[in-house]
């Protein structure tokens, strides 16, 4: 049984850490936990009308990592013509997870790559709920 493949959309929140943790953490759903049923998605490219992001996230149910209240990656997502499979704001998991301050931008500190990869186990356990 092949398992759903989803577009993963993280915020482009530039020099936020919120903003950086929710690019970690798509790097992490991507790349370590989820490689097979994820593919990365850049903002930047729903923003400029790129094709073929475009038709990844039309394809494919997204998930959207927001880095804060504005939410613009799912707002992106559902401007795209896509659909949002699941939505996660940083600053819901770390008012869950306190001791895991983010700080840096160009870097983030050891709680920001915790909180990140916190976040990240939390969609990749998400997305097997939904396919059981």
């Amino acid at each position: 049984m092949s398992k759903e493949l989803f577009s993963v959309v993280p915020c482009s929140g530039i020099g936020k850490p919120f903003g950086s943790v929710s690019r970690e953490a798509a790097y992490e759903l991507c790349e370590n936990l989820r490689p097979g049923e994820t593919r990365l998605v850049a903002l930047a490219k729903l923003v400029l009308g790129d094709a073929e992001a475009r038709a990844l996230v039309a394809r494919h149910p997204a998930v959207t990592i927001d880095g804060c209240k504005q939410m613009c990656a799912s707002k992106m997502v559902k401007q795209s013509g896509g659909t949002v499979a699941h939505e996660v704001a940083v600053l819901d998991v770390f008012r869950r997870h306190k001791g895991l301050k983010p700080e840096g931008i160009a870097e983030l500190n050891e709680p920001g790559r915790k909180l990140a990869r916190v976040l990240a186990e939390e969609v990749a356990e998400g997305l097997v709920r939904r396919e059981g």
